[in-house]
């Protein structure tokens, strides 16, 4: 059931006599519909071995802190109870995380693993395939395969989205019967922390604390089904014709579950289509969401080595927004400042506190807030980097594709040239005008003042 074209070796060597396979699992943080660690069950029940999973726990993964922890960390106690269901132990050791998959991979016949796209992860894999026995990678966060899809850096969701749509009945498929563990490896005496408590496992790590949890979400792929049912059941049948109005909550709230691999993408795209009575204009927005835009960022990643700089911008973005640099800005804001909510604007500065609180931010002011954070600050490149850091910082789904995709689109990425106006050039832009012709754009701000108040 597991697509060839998911399925990479990263070295040479064969598998060697070992006690198990290890499925290091580092981006696919579920034990359900996860095609490396089925892959990894079936080559350990060839070679009549058990499987072990390990995690390997850092304290300074790159622009996190205690929001993202804690989310993580409530997912994999979730996910280890369910890994036991299925016979397999989770291994989760305080270290660099190639590191710990190198010291559990001392006693493997062969190592499996996800696949990461950033730069850090991709060289986390590289370190471990330098081991000697086999290492294959696995890819299951995207839907259609990346190097299937495409070979090249796509301009935009317009070249991709045809070839996407030739490829979604092939690669749109679960495994509604994965392969059981013939030994089981609960009884592996491998140390590691005991996830049951996720709380005392934070508490224990040297992180960043200024960034409270979020007020709204937790991790675990029961509540990722949890929120995907009640949007299925509430709010699908508006999604197309509502989804961006601010005040009205139409979105699914996947993306943090998504970035840390606690759903497959697959099942929230099965479950999402499964009943057209919802609407097929209703179903396609949402997939156009779920599997171009966020493949597209993929693909951004995979093929731009400067995917996180403003470099990666296209020629006429930057040459527009170098052009009108010097103009004279209305309203020019501090990082402090922006970072307080602390601006003339109310609906932004709203977006910055539902951010602040939440770790989520409607996607549609998400866009505003971005253009405007380049409309109040005097060099684009200062505002680039100024978006990416708080992106990093309060998204639950920070440090993944879709950020660095969103905020160079921000900026002209995936995007055509529109009419030349100040400071923007020729780059898109959003006004508080707008938000006030197509929505009840109050009503968001008092929604956002509530919550601010219950805290």
């Amino acid at each position: 059931m597991i697509h060839e074209e998911r399925i990479q070796p990263l070295n040479g060597h064969e598998p060697v006599d070992g006690d198990y396979v290890l499925y290091w699992m580092q981006a696919s943080h579920r034990a359900e519909h996860n095609d490396a660690l089925d892959y990894a069950i079936d080559r350990a029940n060839e070679l009549s071995v058990p499987v072990v999973c390990g995690f390997g726990l850092t304290d300074d993964y790159p622009q996190a802190n205690v929001r993202h922890y804690a989310f993580m960390l409530e997912g994999l106690a979730e996910t280890a109870r369910t890994l036991a269901d299925r016979g397999v132990r989770l291994v989760v050791r305080h270290g660099s995380p190639p590191q710990v998959a190198c010291e559990l991979a001392g006693a493997a016949a062969m190592v499996v693993c996800d696949r990461g796209y950033l730069r850090h992860q991709e060289a986390w894999r590289q370190r471990v395939a330098e081991l000697d026995r086999r290492v294959v990678q696995v890819e299951t966060d995207a839907v259609v395969p990346v190097e299937v899809l495409s070979d090249h850096e796509e301009y935009a969701a317009r070249t991709l989205r045809p070839k996407h749509r030739k490829l979604w009945d092939e690669y749109l498929r679960l495994n509604n019967s994965p392969p059981l563990a013939k030994r089981d490896s609960l009884a592996i005496d491998l140390g590691g922390l005991d996830m049951g408590d996720p709380d005392a496992r934070l508490a224990e790590l040297d992180v960043d604390r200024d960034v409270p949890r979020s007020v709204q979400y937790r991790g675990g792929l029961a509540e990722a089904r949890r929120r995907l049912g009640d949007f299925v059941a509430q709010r699908l049948k508006d999604y197309d014709a509502l989804r961006s109005d601010p005040s009205l909550d139409i979105e699914s709230g996947m993306s943090p579950y998504l970035h840390f691999g606690q759903i497959s993408p697959i099942e929230v795209a099965k479950t999402v289509a499964a009943d057209a009575r919802h609407g097929r204009d209703n179903i396609d927005s949402y997939l156009e969401e779920l599997l171009i835009r966020r493949e597209l960022a993929f693909n951004v990643v995979r093929f731009n080595a400067d995917y996180d700089r403003y470099i990666c911008l296209p020629d006429w973005a930057r040459a527009t927004l170098k052009k009108h640099r010097d103009d004279p800005r209305e309203h020019v804001y501090t990082k402090a400042q922006l970072e307080a909510a602390d601006t003339h604007d109310p609906y932004w500065n709203a977006a910055m506190r539902e951010m602040v609180l939440t770790g989520k931010m409607h996607n549609y002011m998400r866009m505003y807030w971005g253009k405007k954070v380049l409309e109040w600050t005097t060099v684009p490149q200062t505002a680039y980097r100024w978006l990416l850091e708080l992106n990093n910082r309060y998204f639950i789904d920070g440090r993944d594709p879709a950020s660095y995709g969103n905020v160079a689109w921000i900026f002209g990425k995936h995007d055509r040239p529109w009419r030349e106006r100040d400071v923007f050039g020729t780059v898109r832009y959003m006004s508080a005008g707008g938000l006030e012709r197509k929505f009840d754009i109050d009503a968001y701000v008092r929604q956002i003042d509530q919550l601010d108040s219950e805290r």
